[in-house]
């Protein structure tokens, strides 16, 4: 520790150093370290309490400091504030009066400059409650003319410049897993706050705590501190918060850097503090300064205004800070500091206890959101006094120390309300609770209160009594007795942002979400219901909301009906929005931009030119850009970025999503714009060389899934024919289908389906290595993973469909059940695992193939093992239409009853001997005229001809006669 210009001994003090000193030589036995810490306490409070500059120390969020500044303020009339704060939030502050409290001061960068580039983004929240000494002093310094507010604590860049660890492993808690959302409204945020007092030494915060018989740190400060200090004076409190900072500090461990930031803070303060006061003139005794107790006792050379130092402020880093207020809330105020769970709640309520007890008169801001309506009043500050001549501070210590405690009386009418109120949460909760409960919850409470040696029960000692007396073995609903103890004490109260006080981008949404007519500055689900079909001004709110979907958390803005998709857009849509619950999310979106737009654009173009950015994620880029920004401009500039990536690229990780938003990126343009654009021409083109090449290393490569491969083929023979257009070679691909030589089962399934669409390989010569594998015991074991690869090859080869039924068949027809049976588990979680996407389409080939009923099965034959029909000797001449009349004769007996034709059937094989056909045809010329007219036949009828002139006819017009056959699938 550095120590300060050694100042003499004020003579107010000098009872208590001698009290101090006897104490010490009759527990330690002489002069030692004991006899210096207290005697060294003493000293650190009558140095503080004895500087010119009056300094106001406080712990953060909590009412016994809060009610101390309002009287001092109300006392005193400072024309100055200075107060521990970061510098660079002052301008913010005004905005409080249009917020609800609490809420958090933020500064946000997401673009750093000078820091380690996995810090972003980087994040420091203030939160304000207005049970909060810091309150006061804003409100006061705000709506009392005359007054000027100077925060004098270092920067949000500073915070992160003397910070050597990352932020993130700051050793801050953070909100548990599994926490209510409330919890985490600061995100990842640092949080700075004014007045952190408590111990840094673990052993002295263990024996604070075992024998004040309290289970927590902020348990023993209420019982021990917050209450006892509660109807102090003012010199009282300032010695009493004075000792214990310096308690703290001297038993904190030394070194490191924690200390060191510490000290760096208290130089910083001091020295802007003896700035402004050089540069405005101001009398020090006009002027307040609050700070944390633990910097009150500070001991470095800068200290006071008469320090010597002379400390040199580092410049800020090139980093660019935006700054905005965010909703907080109690909950994320315990879990940024590490509280108990539900402190901050029991000290809003002792606050509003406080004021109705001591009917102090507390700062509110104008105007301010939530609080109760007050005539509006502005006072200024009174006239600065002649200075008072500096007498020593009067020695409090000595008496609070040595008073009693006040045994404050039971307020049984309190405590029954408790009770009772209690009681009836946990019956809506679910909870049996009875009035027996209320009963035993009172008596439990105050039984508590006796064996921790207090008359009166603490909210604390309550909680534990209405846990013990109504908590059951399960929690019948979403909330524990002990949450809804705190819910009772005035519950997780959650700030909210005003309109006024959000950025531009936040007021924008809103402004442009006014037609839907809801009101989402509230917290909690709204549903909106879009017609965009009778009110088409709501397209504009359903883009609005699409980007929302797009840049927010999940949850902020959720479909309920409705999608988007290249070429789709739904004329009727349902949301559930929940902006105001996300408005954290939206307020640090306005931190990027002034228009959701122009928010969208930036991240797409980060994240397609990010260093790690791969083909994929540039493509979803483009699709984004399409769907969401609508134009070319951006869409062609990110396809451009996609093939850069693409031609870059090394490995085949991304194949499956690069095919996926390929094809549909093709269906929309295909559909929607009359040429492809360029850049997608080039990205086929270029994709078709790139995966050719890497095949067949891909074949061979253990990391390459057989799913990543058989994307690969898929695009090059869907994209094959637009390949070839644009002037690829298909020699190519032949070539790289030749050069792989895979080892895994799998990826040879895969290349034999590959032969077979190039040709190379027959669908017999196929079928035939298929049974080769079932007849071979060694094969068998690994028979699944070639059927793996088969289904995997219906991607880019959708027609091998019926073969891998026919492998699946034959396996479960030739094998026999004790090498069936072990092999089934393998061959289902192998299809599961590796093809859940394909076997829907091997499920609808097997139900084509199979029989409908399971009657048929039986006299079922599969169609590879049906006997093929023996070909015709050459040039016998096979009449099929005439085979079938006969084999079926029902059929035309019904049409010849139906026409009232009475001739019967002919001798089987015997020609007919009236051509019916070639009468028909000369009984009705027209429909022979308009064909010919149609193929551009040039010719007309015989004359004189008879049906018997009928083969004439058609060898005169032989291409009438093809055409009709064609269509008539005549061979």
């Amino acid at each position: 520790m550095s120590d300060t210009t050694e100042r003499p001994a004020s003579p107010s003090f000098a009872a208590l150093r001698g009290q101090l000193h006897d104490a010490a030589a009759e527990f330690a036995g002489g002069r030692d370290a004991l006899e210096e810490i207290l005697l060294g306490m003493v000293d650190d409070v009558d140095r503080a309490a004895a500087e010119p500059l009056e300094i106001f120390p406080v712990c953060h969020h909590s009412p016994a400091s809060a009610l101390a500044m309002a009287s001092r303020l109300r006392e005193k009339q400072p024309k100055v504030v200075y107060l521990e704060l970061c510098e660079d939030m002052g301008p913010l502050l005004t905005e409080l009066r249009n917020c609800r409290l609490p809420v958090a001061v933020q500064a946000f960068a997401s673009e750093i400059d000078g820091f380690p580039p996995d810090w972003a983004p980087l994040s420091v929240v203030a939160p304000i409650t207005e049970a909060s000494a810091e309150y006061q002093a804003i409100a006061y310094a705000l709506d009392t003319p005359g007054v000027e507010l100077v925060l004098v604590d270092r920067s949000s860049d500073h915070v992160f410049q003397w910070d050597t660890r990352r932020p993130a492993d700051d050793g801050t808690p953070a909100a548990e897993t599994g926490a209510e959302p409330e919890a985490a409204l600061h995100g990842e945020a640092v949080g700075v706050e004014i007045g952190d007092l408590r111990p840094r030494f673990a052993e002295l915060e263990e024996h604070l705590l075992r024998h004040g018989k309290v289970r927590h740190w902020s348990e023993w400060w209420h019982q021990y501190v917050e209450v006892p200090l509660g109807d102090s004076d003012h010199d009282t409190y300032r010695q009493v918060m004075f000792l214990i900072g310096s308690l703290f500090r001297r038993l904190a461990p030394g070194g490191g850097d924690r200390v060191r930031v510490d000290e760096d803070r208290e130089r910083y303060m001091w020295t802007r503090m003896r700035e402004h006061l050089a540069a405005t003139g101001t009398d020090p005794a006009d002027c307040l300064y609050v700070c944390g107790a633990f910097h009150a006792a500070s001991r470095v050379t800068e200290f006071g205004i008469g320090g010597t130092g002379d400390f040199t402020v580092s410049p800020r880093t090139a980093t660019t800070w935006q700054y905005g207020l965010i909703p907080s809330s109690h909950a994320a105020i315990e879990a940024q500091f590490g509280l108990a769970s539900g402190s901050v709640s029991i000290a809003a309520t002792e606050w509003a206890k406080n004021l109705k007890r001591t009917r102090v008169r507390p700062y509110r801001l104008e105007g301010q959101a939530g609080a109760r309506k007050t005539a509006a009043r502005k006072t200024a500050a009174k006239p600065p006094a002649p200075a008072p001549t500096p007498v020593p501070a009067e020695d409090r210590l000595t008496g609070f120390l040595r008073q009693p405690p006040v045994l404050h009386g039971l307020d049984e009418a309190e405590l029954l309300g408790w009770s009772v109120d209690i009681v009836r949460a946990a019956r809506r909760s679910g909870y049996q609770a009875s009035t027996a409960d209320a009963i035993a919850v009172f008596e439990t409470s105050i039984l508590l209160a006796g064996m921790r040696d207090r008359a009166k029960p603490t909210p604390y000692d309550f909680q534990d009594a209405a846990v013990t007396c109504i908590e059951k073995d399960t929690v019948p609903g979403r909330r524990d007795v002990r949450r809804l103890v705190e819910i009772m004490m005035g519950g997780d109260r959650i700030g909210q942002v005003g309109y006024e006080a959000l950025p531009p981008l936040a007021r924008d949404v809103h402004d442009r979400l006014v037609p839907l007519e809801l009101n989402l500055q509230q917290r909690g689900v709204r549903r909106a219901l879009l017609d965009m079909a009778s009110r088409p001004e709501l397209r504009a709110c359903s883009d609005v909301l699409w980007m929302l979907r797009r840049l927010l958390p999940p949850g902020a803005a959720r479909t309920v009906m409705g999608e988007r998709r290249l070429g789709e857009r739904s004329i009727q849509e349902s949301w559930d929005l929940s902006l105001g619950t996300h408005q954290r999310a939206l307020i640090e979106l306005g931190y990027e931009g002034v228009s959701l737009e122009q928010v969208l654009e930036q991240r797409l173009r980060r994240t397609a030119y990010g260093p790690r950015a791969t083909t994929a994620e540039v493509l979803a880029a483009v699709e984004d850009a399409t769907l969401h920004l609508g134009g070319r401009r951006l869409a062609d500039e990110l396809g451009g970025r996609a093939l850069e990536v693409l031609v870059g690229e090394r490995t085949v990780d991304g194949a499956p999503e690069v095919l996926r938003r390929v094809r549909g990126l093709l269906a929309y343009y295909r559909t929607s714009e009359p040429v492809l654009p360029p850049w997608i021409e080039s990205f086929v083109r270029a994709g078709y060389a790139h995966y050719c090449t890497l095949l067949p290393t891909a074949f061979r490569d253990e990391d390459a899934t057989v799913g990543q491969v058989a994307a690969m083929l898929g695009f090059l023979f869907s994209m094959e024919s637009l390949a070839l257009s644009l002037g690829c070679d298909r020699t190519q691909l032949e070539l790289a289908v030749a050069q792989s030589h895979p080892g895994d089962p799998a990826k040879t399934a895969l290349l034999w389906a590959a032969e077979v669409q190039l040709g190379t390989l027959s669908r017999g010569e196929l079928r035939g290595r298929c049974d080769e594998l079932l007849g071979n015991p060694l094969v068998v074991p690994s028979y699944p993973r070639y059927l793996s690869g088969f289904v995997h090859a219906l991607e880019p080869v959708p027609g091998l469909a019926d073969v891998v039924v026919e492998a699946v068949s034959n396996a479960f027809g030739r094998l026999p059940d004790p090498v069936l049976l072990p092999w089934l588990p393998t061959l289902i979680t192998t299809l599961r695992s590796n093809a859940a996407d394909l076997a829907p389409l091997l499920i609808r080939e097997a139900g084509r193939i199979f029989p409908a009923r399971l009657a048929a099965l039986d006299t079922w034959i599969p169609p590879w093992r049906a006997h093929p029909v023996a070909p015709a000797p050459p040039g016998a001449t096979t009449a099929r239409g005439a085979a079938l009349l006969p084999r079926h004769p029902g059929t035309c007996d019904a049409l010849a009853d139906l026409l009232g034709v009475t001739d019967g059937w002919g001798p089987a094989g015997a020609p007919p001997e009236d051509p019916a056909g070639a009468a028909l045809l000369f009984a009705h010329p027209a429909a022979c005229d308009a064909v010919a007219d149609l193929l551009g036949c040039d010719g007309s009828w015989a004359a004189g001809a008879t049906t018997a002139g009928a083969p004439s006819l058609t060898a005169r017009h032989p291409a009438t006669a093809h055409a009709v056959a064609a269509l008539l699938a005549a061979p």
